[in-house]
């Protein structure tokens, strides 16, 4: 059952956040986003699907804040693929953008993903009151930038010419912020559009988030390149600390088991009516992509 309703969230973000893309022509620039946009496993949007249902919102409105966050999603990555940043050739099995097209047309694509994203939040289709829209575009902000994702991304970058390897401490503060702030807002979106508590979902998402980047890190070193669409290893060899390098193999799989467990208990005020939720965290942990 859960396989299914995520392939089902899947198609429906994919399709959504598609024809949303397609109203910016066929120039390269919108060409590339496209591109970019396609594919992946569509976690962060079946997330904001799963709030919004546990919260009595509508899927043709959900749909908006899911395919926002996995616009920027998007972005995120064709910037991280750039020479500047990671400096990668392929991702999800396919060239990257900036190896398809070149990296002006990469850099301006992640920008406009970015700023479609918030065009999707604020469109009067994705909630009737201005005012949660507006929230839904702050917090979008915050979680997106300095505050969040690009602040954990600058750390990252930050780390590699440090006189020292990064501690546990950290690289869980760092990934709270890379990974986990689109997690976190993604997982707060239904409960914010329905006017309800989001602190069952904040915790939730705060230790799925770290699970995920543990799982990510387990794979890189013991993962298959060829399902994980991506050059693996890449960390060990630029002697960079990862979960793995400083807990080892066997306690960060350890450690990504019980946040997954933490964050199924913290979704118990929902009950039966979270099991997808909590299949979707034992499952982070156990993908091979």
């Amino acid at each position: 059952m859960f396989r299914v309703r995520l392939e089902a969230a899947a198609g429906a973000v994919e399709t959504h956040l598609a024809a949303a893309l397609a109203g910016y022509g066929d120039l390269p620039v919108a060409r590339a986003m496209a591109y970019a946009a396609a594919g992946g496993k569509r976690l962060r949007g079946f997330l904001a699907l799963e709030g919004a249902r546990l919260h009595r919102v509508e899927e043709a409105r959900a749909l908006w804040p899911a395919a926002a966050i996995e616009a920027v999603h998007a972005y995120s990555l064709v910037h991280d693929d750039l020479p500047c940043m990671d400096d990668d050739d392929l991702r999800r099995g396919q060239p990257t953008v900036h190896v398809k097209w070149d990296e002006a047309t990469a850099v301006l694509a992640g920008d406009a993903l970015q700023s479609a994203a918030f065009e999707m939040v604020l469109r009067e289709e994705c909630h009737p009151d201005p005012a949660v829209r507006a929230a839904l575009a702050l917090t979008l902000a915050r979680a997106a930038g300095a505050a969040g994702m690009v602040r954990g991304q600058a750390l990252d970058i930050a780390a590699e010419s440090a006189e020292r390897p990064l501690g546990l401490r950290e690289i869980e503060a760092l990934q709270a912020d890379k990974t986990g702030a689109l997690f976190g807002w993604a997982a707060e979106a239904g409960p914010r559009m329905a006017g309800a508590d989001a602190a069952p979902m904040a915790a939730y998402a705060r230790a799925l988030g770290l699970a995920f980047q543990i799982a990510d890190d387990v794979l890189d070193v013991e993962g298959d390149a060829r399902k994980a669409g991506k050059r693996l290893q890449k960390d060990a060899a630029a002697g960079k600390a990862t979960f793995v390098s400083l807990m080892g193999l066997a306690p960060a799989k350890a450690r990504a088991a019980a946040l997954a467990e933490e964050a199924c208990d913290a979704v118990a005020p929902y009950g039966a009516e979270a099991r997808t939720l909590r299949e979707l965290a034992r499952f982070v942990i156990s993908r091979e992509s």
